[in-house]
């Protein structure tokens, strides 16, 4: 079997009388613009990644797939992902018309066991193996991006006691002569000023600059947490390694792994369980929600979003309910209920509103949704039930305004330069529901001008997008064709992601 690695007929081969074309397949490949030669490129490409030197697909092997052959493990898994990234939805092995062996809960990376030393364990394991392996996010075969129940279920847990819940002197299990520590509070403080500092990093320059040197010090503070601790000083270290997962995951989401940053979001709620954070661990599943509604799962965006209320109600700030009220107003928006998403609106702004009056100060993490962050996720949430509305001018009359302010504030915010060309692109978009292509591209280009600074492939993506949906509409209008050749030498869709 020479030459496909075992990618050719699998176990239990059917005969080719049985063998029918993989309708579905042949569907989302057509959809992709892919040739059989640039799948098989990808492929090859993907599985080198991930260490599987011996895969060497071609065109003959690919359009025998589309003919009903089902490959072995791991090529469904990274067909899996590539259609993931090009179409930004799951699009699970099943939905590909391929049979794949069914994961054990521990191979899904979401159902894990909710006990502090294994949440050490996996963090060690996983980061370490980021740091080793990470090309394009593929870090194995059982590494792969959970939706629905699979993914809903095991974080509807976080809340329920555990046994490391369990009282302060039950939980003691290191003796006094051994739990020292070498940790001194000036050091704790140091570390916990680590997150701080690569938070801005991020805001300034975007996921894909200063990634890895989060996940290395996420690994430093795992081995820090397997070494005898005392009890405050291990849940100040979990603390610490819940906002440098959750951080870690959102640079990767920002560079377009989602696999990875999902595998991380979910590392980071455990932790911050751990820690006894449930304010964070709301922060954790509200990052959650924002990369299933980017990758089109609205419902499941909804259920993350309900799940962190409830486990903050009583213990977040206002401007930490008011994030997750717009986070509601977003899944609502994509799923087509206007209604709601009005009614959600108006809660997050209301909350916001309070903020001013609460005593306590917000945890850093917080401190980004800003007036004009309340602004841009209101006007986004208008704007997607605009397109979902069938492109809809009274919506996108509702967006408008909103947009305008975002834009406006985040012009003087040096700090926060990924988002100000969101929200450029955001407005761009506004302008086409509009029909006034002009201001488009003019907003377009200036994002651009970010975007090269700024390393962000989510900023590119949506860049693409737009400049697309604008030549699409418009393309024989001479600031439409300049912006096309502009977007072709800034922004050529062949650089990938760091």
């Amino acid at each position: 079997m020479s030459g496909n690695g075992g990618s050719g007929t699998s176990a239990g081969t059917a005969s080719h009388a049985d063998k029918r074309p993989n309708e579905l397949l042949t569907s989302w490949f057509a959809r992709s613009g892919w040739s059989k030669g640039e799948l098989a490129r990808q492929v090859n490409r993907r599985a080198r990644q991930l260490g599987a030197n011996h895969i060497s697909t071609d065109t003959s092997r690919v359009r025998r797939w589309l003919d009903g052959e089902n490959p072995r493990e791991p090529i469904p898994r990274i067909l899996s992902e590539l259609f993931s990234e090009r179409f930004g939805v799951v699009v699970s092995v099943e939905d590909l018309g391929l049979r794949s062996t069914r994961p054990t809960p521990s191979a899904t990376g979401v159902d894990l066991p909710w006990t502090g030393p294994q949440t050490v364990a996996l963090l060690s394991e996983f980061s370490r193996s980021d740091l080793m392996l990470a090309r394009r996010g593929f870090l194995g075969s059982s590494l792969a991006l959970s939706a629905g129940p699979s993914l809903i279920e095991p974080m509807q847990r976080w809340l329920v006691p555990s046994p490391s819940a369990a009282p302060s002197s039950a939980r003691e299990a290191v003796p006094a002569s051994r739990a020292r520590g070498r940790l001194s509070r000036p050091e704790l403080e140091l570390l916990g000023s680590t997150a701080v500092m690569f938070r801005r990093w991020d805001a300034q320059c975007g996921g894909g600059l200063r990634r890895k040197a989060v996940v290395g010090q996420l690994h430093e503070v795992t081995d820090l947490l397997q070494e005898p601790q005392p009890e405050t000083t291990r849940a100040k270290l979990f603390k610490v390694a819940a906002e440098l997962a959750e951080l870690a995951g959102w640079m990767s989401y920002d560079v377009g792994l989602q696999p990875t940053a999902q595998k991380y979001f979910v590392l980071a709620l455990h932790a911050a369980k751990e820690a006894g954070d449930r304010p964070l661990g709301s922060y954790v599943l509200s990052s959650m929600s924002r990369q299933m509604i980017h990758l089109g799962r609205p419902d499941d965006a909804l259920e993350l979003t309900h799940l962190a209320q409830y486990g903050s109600r009583d213990c977040a700030g206002p401007r930490t309910q008011s994030m997750l009220y717009a986070m509601e107003a977003r899944a609502y928006a994509n799923m087509g209920q206007p209604g709601r998403c009005k009614r959600a609106v108006r809660m997050a702004e209301d909350t916001f509103a309070e903020t001013d009056e609460w005593d306590e100060p917000d945890p850093d993490w917080i401190r980004f949704f800003s007036e004009a962050e309340l602004y841009g996720e209101n006007s986004h949430s208008f704007r997607d039930l605009a397109y979902v509305a069938g492109r809809s001018p009274a919506y996108a009359s509702l967006a408008d305004p909103l947009m305008r302010r975002a834009v406006e504030l985040f012009a003087k915010d040096e700090e926060h330069q990924r988002s100000y060309a969101l929200n450029l692109i955001g407005m761009a978009t506004v302008h086409l529901l509009r029909r006034e292509p002009e201001e488009s591209a003019v907003l377009a280009t200036e994002a651009m001008g970010i975007a090269k600074k700024v390393r962000s492939e989510r900023v590119n993506t949506r860049i693409r997008k737009t400049v697309y949906t604008a030549v699409r509409d418009f393309g024989d209008l001479g600031e439409v064709v300049d912006l096309t050749e502009r977007l072709a030498v800034e922004l050529p869709e062949t650089a990938e992601a760091v």
